[in-house]
């Protein structure tokens, strides 16, 4: 890592200020196990990754430092390998489909706390839920006891502008109190899991209470 212990630590406070009262989620998947102690050295602990593979190969290297982290994985995941990680993190963001539903709550040892991805931008190639199945969805979940919606989650286009973004994220921010106004015991959806790098300060502006972060640790 070619970056400065002293502009990491820069970059690290001006992150946490900007997300206020957001848990910050370091996104690690395009950083080596050597960037990944740097952070963890500067006090963060909270790490995500998108690959199965990645994320197992990656808590195998930190050995004894996994004791204090959080991990979160943001990817989308298949049926396979959802048996070698779902006990080895502690959030699931990407629940996108009842057939993963189904295989997790097949899989987990105890209750795993999950996000529903929804997606808002109802872009063709994005994985996730519509918002019109959201309400029946959540009522088929009751089902499968392994499985906590503490949440929402989205990925805005990468291309959006703010306009597109603020709307994105003030229509999550509806959906999900639509859920949490439910009650439900299995489904207290309190959370809200949006923006990244480039937008995460409009997301945090609209409720987000995890934003992920990947790049912005490491800008020169």
């Amino acid at each position: 890592m070619s970056l400065s212990q002293e502009k990491l630590k820069q970059n690290i406070k001006n992150i946490y200020e900007q997300a206020g009262d957001a848990e910050v989620i370091a996104v690690t998947k395009y950083v080596d196990i050597e960037a990944m102690k740097s952070l963890y050295n500067q006090g963060v602990r909270l790490f995500a990754e998108n690959r199965a593979q990645e994320l197992l190969e990656k808590q195998d290297l930190l050995g004894d430092l996994n004791e204090e982290i959080e991990w979160h994985f943001i990817g989308r995941l298949q049926r396979r390998p959802v048996k070698d990680i779902i006990n080895r993190i502690d959030y699931l963001h990407s629940l996108d489909r009842m057939s993963l539903v189904k295989e997790v709550d097949k899989r987990a040892e105890g209750i795993i706390k999950c996000f529903l991805q929804v997606n808002i931008s109802q872009e063709e190639q994005k994985a996730g839920f519509a918002v019109e199945e959201l309400e029946e969805v959540i009522q088929e979940i009751a089902d499968y006891p392994n499985i906590e919606i503490i949440g929402l989650m989205t990925m805005a286009p990468y291309e959006a502008e703010e306009d597109e973004l603020n709307h994105i994220f003030s229509s999550l921010k509806n959906e999900q109190e639509k859920i949490a106004a439910l009650n439900l015991p299995y489904a207290p959806c309190q959370e809200l899991s949006m923006g990244m790098s480039r937008d995460y300060h409009l997301a945090v502006a609209h409720g987000a209470t995890y934003v992920r972060v990947g790049s912005a640790f490491f800008e020169e």
